[in-house]
């Protein structure tokens, strides 16, 4: 029992190192890499912090050096998700009933970790495992989830001191308490932040967690287990569950105790979620809190004052870092024929700079997609541009699966702003622009807003204020998160909280206090210090 409150050290997002050439940084993150590569790996399932190595043992590569064995997973089945339930269900009430600042110690303490004697592990474990070059791995497999823990346990401590006001002789309070059950996280395979933040925001606040991590990024999941153990996460707290989604999905959205998804993901998977919990409502203990980011179709949006420059750097950096493997990714681009004779020019030449290839070359930009079946359907997009008579293929277009799933960054100009390219989200290194003329751009805004079904993320390059002013509210939902002359990636916690609405999500804003209410049930406690004695009201004397 604490008799102080407590100050949690303030959260300061996470420095990021640049790996130049000579550092000390660079040498270490190469020693990390050969050391991960020198030895094979296996890794179980967490589940009530036992280590069970039960079911088919699954190798994993890294996809762009297919023939390299990093280690091997267990893959469980249903008989693990019931045990995964029960692990979360055990540990609920004395993990519920630990002071929050015991809760914060942990993830403070994991953050610390994180950026100290495990970043350079981590960042070979993201770099090897989901194909990252060094800082698409540093600024968010390290810095972005230390910023996760840091500012979740600050956030944490915001809400907890919100409290109401107080009328004479009455003394108002409110408690955050965790919901009821267990929180179910899926999380994906692009970001190892966002696997990290998905199972820990609710765990903060009090809940057990059941988490399945993609099978892709398994190799760096595990990784955030060791750190959070490492950190003193109790046994049971968080639930590492390696099984397919619709086997884990049918035993958890029938269980009454289920109480929360945390998702990131496809908008199909999501819809499809949400409605079996919707089918399933009476059968739960509590009405579930439903979180999710899905998919994006984001737009930069060009005005003809625009400086062609800074929009073609932007353009290469948000279409193509990370392989375009982002739901924020740069995947339609509306530019002025005014300046396209130099915005092109200038990206084809900026391009041809552009190197691909295995993570371990530092001088790649690009590297592999995720898997075969990424590939595949990234493919069929760059067969579909080339067999249409609307679409012309004006750099890149190759790829190639014989070592590793590698795509060329792949620019496609089409006639038609309403294109199957400019609509459907690809998710990877395809980039698709429509050329407007000047005359047009109010007609080009309205498109922008109702070509996708998405608002995710979108840009405005532009040197017009008005002009800035006025797109920004004609778009104001469709991006929840809008960049001004700026690519639409990257955002930072606790400077741009991110999440977009319409088919792309809840918009609960990861990384921010809007994320954390929804992980408790508020509850108003009334103390009355002076009792009255008597029903009776003053009106109901007698003249």
């Amino acid at each position: 029992m604490s008799d102080a409150f407590f100050h949690v050290p303030p959260a300061v997002n996470e420095p990021y190192l640049n790996f130049a050439p000579g550092t000390v940084e660079r040498a270490r993150l190469q020693e990390a890499i050969a050391e991960a590569k020198s030895k094979e790996i296996e890794i179980p399932m967490t589940i009530g912090g036992e280590k069970i190595k039960d079911g088919d043992r699954i190798s994993i590569h890294p996809p762009h050096e297919l023939n390299h064995t990093l280690g091997y997973y267990y893959k469980g089945g249903s008989e693990h998700v019931h045990k995964a339930i029960d692990a979360a269900l055990a540990a609920k009430n004395k993990w519920e009933q630990m002071p929050w600042q015991e809760r914060g110690a942990i993830f403070l303490k994991a953050a610390d970790l994180l950026t100290g004697p495990y970043r350079f592990k981590m960042n070979a474990a993201t770099m090897l495992g989901q194909s990252k070059n060094p800082w698409q791995s540093e600024i968010e497999s390290v810095g972005e989830l230390a910023d996760f823990w840091r500012f979740g346990v600050e956030e944490m401590t915001k809400m907890y001191a919100e409290q109401p006001v107080s009328a004479p002789n009455i003394w108002n309070r409110m408690e955050y308490r965790p919901l009821e059950g267990f929180i179910f996280a899926i999380s994906p395979f692009n970001f190892t932040a966002i696997a990290g933040n998905l199972s820990s925001a609710p765990a903060m606040l009090g809940n057990t967690v059941v988490w399945k991590p993609a099978e892709t990024q398994i190799y760096a999941a595990a990784l955030i287990m060791e750190i959070l153990e490492e950190a003193g996460l109790p046994a049971g707290v968080i639930n590492l569950l390696m099984v397919d989604g619709p086997v884990a999905g049918d035993i958890i959205f029938e269980h009454p105790d289920f109480a929360g998804l945390h998702f990131t993901g496809s908008t199909k998977v999501f819809q499809h979620l949400w409605s079996t919990i919707g089918k399933n409502i009476g059968k739960y203990r509590t009405y579930p809190r439903i979180v999710g980011e899905t998919g994006g179709k984001d737009f930069v949006l060009v005005h003809p004052t625009a400086d062609a420059v800074p929009v073609v750097a932007n353009l290469i950096r948000g279409a193509f870092e990370y392989q375009g493997q982002k739901c924020s990714a740069a995947s339609r681009a509306y530019l002025p024929q005014s300046l396209w004779s130099s915005i092109e020019g200038h990206l084809l030449a900026e391009l041809k700079t552009v190197k691909m290839g295995p993570v371990d070359d530092f001088t790649n930009f690009i590297n592999a997609v995720i898997d075969e079946r990424a590939f595949d359907k990234i493919s069929k997009y760059i067969t579909i541009a080339r067999d249409s008579d609307e679409c012309d293929i004006i750099a890149g277009g190759g790829y190639d699966k014989t070592e590793g799933y590698f795509i060329e960054p792949t620019v496609v100009v089409t006639t038609n702003p309403h294109h199957q390219l400019m609509e459907e989200e690809i998710f990877g290194p395809v980039l698709t622009i429509y050329v407007y003329e000047d005359d047009q751009f109010d007609e080009v805004v309205e498109i922008v807003d109702n070509t996708s079904s998405y608002a995710l993320t979108g840009a405005i390059f532009a040197r017009d204020r008005y002009v800035i002013e006025t797109v920004s509210n004609r778009l104001r939902h469709a991006a929840g998160n809008f960049y001004i002359n700026d690519k639409p990636t990257g955002a930072v916690v606790g400077q741009q909280p991110f999440g977009g609405s319409r088919g792309s999500g809840t918009n609960d804003k990861a990384g921010s206090i809007i994320n954390m209410y929804r992980w408790v049930s508020a509850r108003a406690i009334k103390e009355n210090m002076v009792p009255v004695k008597d029903y009776r009201y003053p009106f109901l004397s007698e003249d």
